[in-house]
């Protein structure tokens, strides 16, 4: 998949009744003559005291595609190409339909077009590609190439647990019982039950957020894992960003939050930057009326969990997430859950479907919780501290290679020029590595390495070399 992926968004104003068959006309005709259809269109735009003009939302509805609402003070704030002091007088702004075509930072594509009594201009957006993620890169490789793309723990599920799973599937006849599961989970965190919720992985937690919590102004801490501002927009949610600097070690902070943001999202450790926020400032971020969602899907990779936020009841708002999948090589079970309060769990399990984990899965939660289960996740997060400055180490021979931010999760973001080329050499000496152009506050200079053990790590840095080399010629 590409870097970018292009959005079209169609800006429309329009009379006090103005007809959806109008607003739908002009749309089709405008988008027809720039050689475009309905179907690449990603959102109509206007001014906020338009939509609710049923015309304009019936257009919305019927192309099945949000329809944004910007207040008139930050339209006037556009410049547009086609002002008009008529239209400025009546809605504030200059041009409804271009300032509301051009309000997310896009390009116009078509500038303002007319009919009796509704208007509309369309832009274009380069879009990060949301939707790219690390199995993309081993994706057909049958199995030939090294996968540091993916941040699954090598050599995993351990074969104890691959029994335990085993075991469970004389019961597939039976429909999943969780509460064991549930159990399990409010336990070692130190919870009531009524404080989890199970879910198909953490990804499934995004779509839940998205789809019962929403929020007016949701925000969005890049860069990170991109599943949440994804399922935000796919519910109809504008999403905001908050984009952290290379320069400044990608660390948050917390003024850069609007203050008005009524759902935040962050994950920490943070994937892809590696950076383990501290406890403390993500508390902060906490407010009356606000979701603060913190991603931990990576926690358990962290030696003691330190700066981990699951379990905390001081934080009002509190929404934290967990993965099984990546310390216990569980992709394919997809089994997470969510650590929230009694009121927020019963919003999201409101909007699951019924029996969202299977069996399998929630055995799998269970015996990975166990007391022992525990005691090997740790060792292996020991493991990963070692086996990362290994890897660091390394890297830093290299120079045409940096490392922004403090890592400590199990993957590393390195900057090095021509990556793009770098990491088609190393895909040819066997070693895939993750792209990190997709996530929104990087570019092409920047790829994501995986931690594995220190064999491996030594057949990577030679094969660096020798890819660098190649690509300096």
């Amino acid at each position: 998949m590409g870097e970018y992926v292009t959005r079209l968004v169609v800006g429309v104003g329009g009379r006090a009744g103005v007809s959806v068959a109008e607003v739908c006309a002009l749309v089709e005709e405008t988008l027809r003559g720039a050689g475009l259809t309905t179907g690449a269109l990603s959102a109509l735009a206007t001014v906020e005291s338009k939509t609710s003009e049923a015309g304009i939302v019936g257009a919305a509805e019927r192309f099945g595609v949000p329809l944004v609402g910007y207040s008139a003070q930050e339209l006037a704030r556009i410049q547009v190409p086609h002002p008009s002091s008529a239209v400025r007088d009546a809605a504030g702004t200059a041009s409804v339909a271009e300032a509301a075509a051009l309000a997310g930072g896009g390009e116009l594509l078509v500038p303002k077009r007319r009919s009796v009594a509704a208007t509309c201009a369309v832009a274009t957006f380069q879009e990060h590609d949301l939707r790219h993620h690390g199995d993309a890169e081993v994706v057909d490789a049958g199995g030939s190439l090294v996968d540091l793309a993916v941040n699954v723990r090598a050599g995993t599920p351990p074969e104890w647990l691959k029994r335990r799973i085993a075991d469970s599937l004389g019961s597939l006849a039976a429909y999943p019982d969780g509460r064991a599961a549930r159990a399990a989970v409010a336990q070692r965190h130190g919870l009531p039950p009524e404080r989890v919720l199970l879910t198909a992985g953490a990804a499934e937690a995004f779509v839940l957020i998205a789809r019962a919590l929403g929020g007016v102004r949701p925000v969005v801490v890049h860069p990170q894992f991109t599943e949440p501002e994804a399922a935000l927009r796919d519910a109809g949610h504008r999403v905001e960003r908050v984009v952290l600097r290379a320069a400044d070690g990608f660390r948050l902070d917390p003024s850069d939050v609007p203050e008005d943001a009524d759902l935040v999202v962050i994950g920490n450790p943070t994937n892809p930057t590696s950076v383990l926020h501290p406890a403390d400032v993500l508390a902060s971020l906490a407010r009356p009326g606000r979701i603060l969602v913190v991603d931990e899907a990576f926690m358990d990779a962290v030696p003691g969990e330190r700066e981990a936020l699951a379990g905390r009841l001081d934080v009002p708002g509190l929404v934290v997430l967990r993965s099984l999948t990546k310390t216990w090589g569980l992709a394919g079970l997809r089994i997470g859950y969510v650590l929230a309060e009694p009121e927020v769990i019963a919003k999201l399990g409101a909007a699951q479907p019924l029996w969202p984990v299977s069996s399998p899965a929630l055995v799998a939660a269970e015996a990975c919780l166990a007391p022992d289960a525990l005691a090997e996740a740790e060792a292996a997060a020991l493991r990963t501290v070692v086996d990362r400055e290994h890897l660091l180490a390394g890297l830093a021979e290299f120079e045409e290679i940096s490392v922004s931010g403090v890592a400590e999760g199990p993957f590393v973001l390195i900057r090095v020029e021509g990556a793009a080329e770098v990491r088609t050499r190393l895909r040819a000496l066997g070693f895939a590595v993750r792209r990190g152009d997709t996530f929104p506050g990087l570019d092409s200079s920047w790829l994501r390495l995986a931690v594995r053990d220190r064999a491996t790590t030594g057949r990577l840095l030679q094969a660096l070399d020798h890819a660098l080399a190649l690509t300096a010629r």
